[in-house]
């Protein structure tokens, strides 16, 4: 297999969830082509979470095998994700890259929605990025290196009807992301988060035809396999991409209003102000937890 010396991951360990089909085959066939060892995981059930399957993963092993790369197949649900990272360092030595791609569906209005719609898409998003990700970081903090990629969606950023769990769950991503972030820094373990649209076997029923051709999954690994180089220093970010575009999203805030905080503060006096603590004419982009109190310790007199 030819590697690309541009961003090369010879001997780099890379674990794919959900890499049996769309998004996550074309992440694994990226990475391979780039030289890298490659974890190919799926469970191979539905896009509901029934079933199970080995084809799946065979499938995309055979394909980076036979253009002359590395990589083994793991079919265990991301609910075991140490089983998962127990693989790459059973069979590689180590891990180097996780992409936290698996994920379900199990679509409904909030008022129709039972409990174990809500749970299984938590136990599949939130609860198998956890797992998979506290079983690689040890080896991550040792090595001095790690690059982790957690799928969020436009349907935590803003919401989707019929998507109460699946929305809950991929915002919640995005606070997990933002945390490993911080603590993963000072080790050379960066952690950024993606919002892709791309055709898949969970998105081909919400799109037109056309809109689905458009959404090819390659036009999506371009950016993960980017991301997740060894020259790259972002860290804590959230891109929303698809159809060949790509963008950074930022936290945007108002410049808001300041009230006494000696003073009795009353609803009426709130809804008296509410058109200037809404105005956007100025704005600030917090973009950790200090600056996000910055203004509340200014109106307290506190120079930070």
């Amino acid at each position: 297999m030819m590697e690309n010396t541009q961003l090369s991951f010879k001997d780099r360990v890379v674990v794919v969830t959900g890499a049996g089909g769309s998004l996550g085959r074309c992440y694994a066939l990226s990475f391979a082509e780039r030289g890298a060892k490659v974890v190919v995981n799926d469970l191979g059930g539905t896009a509901k979470g029934s079933g199970e399957s080995s084809s799946a993963a065979d499938a995309v092993v055979a394909e980076i095998k036979a253009n002359g790369g590395e990589a083994v197949a793991n079919y265990d649900s991301v609910e075991n994700g140490e089983a998962i990272i127990k693989t790459a360092i059973e069979a590689f030595g180590r891990v180097d890259v996780l992409v936290n791609n698996a994920g379900i569906l199990r679509d409904s209005s909030f008022k129709k929605m039972t409990n174990e719609d809500w749970d299984l898409i938590h136990k599949v998003h939130v609860d198998g990025a956890f797992n998979l990700t506290k079983a690689a970081w040890p080896h991550m903090l040792e090595q001095q290196y790690g690059r982790i990629i957690n799928t969020s969606s436009a349907a935590g950023l803003y919401g989707n009807f019929g998507q109460a769990n699946y929305g809950a769950a991929k915002l919640g991503l995005l606070g997990l992301t933002n945390t490993l972030a911080i603590e993963g820094q000072k080790h050379n373990v960066f952690t950024n988060a993606i919002a892709p649209a791309a055709a898949s076997r969970m998105t081909e029923a919400l799109f037109p035809e056309a809109v689905i051709k458009g959404m090819k999954p390659e036009l999506i690994a371009p950016l993960v396999v980017s991301l997740c180089a060894e020259t790259s220093q972002e860290n804590g970010s959230i891109f929303e991409v698809g159809a060949g575009w790509i963008g950074k999203l930022r936290w945007q805030r108002s410049a808001g209003v300041s009230f006494n905080p000696q003073e009795e503060l009353t609803a009426e006096a709130v809804a008296e102000r509410w058109a200037d603590i809404c105005d956007f004419t100025e704005y600030d982009t917090p973009a950790n937890a200090m600056e996000s109190s910055a203004p509340m310790m200014r109106n307290l007199g506190i120079k930070m």
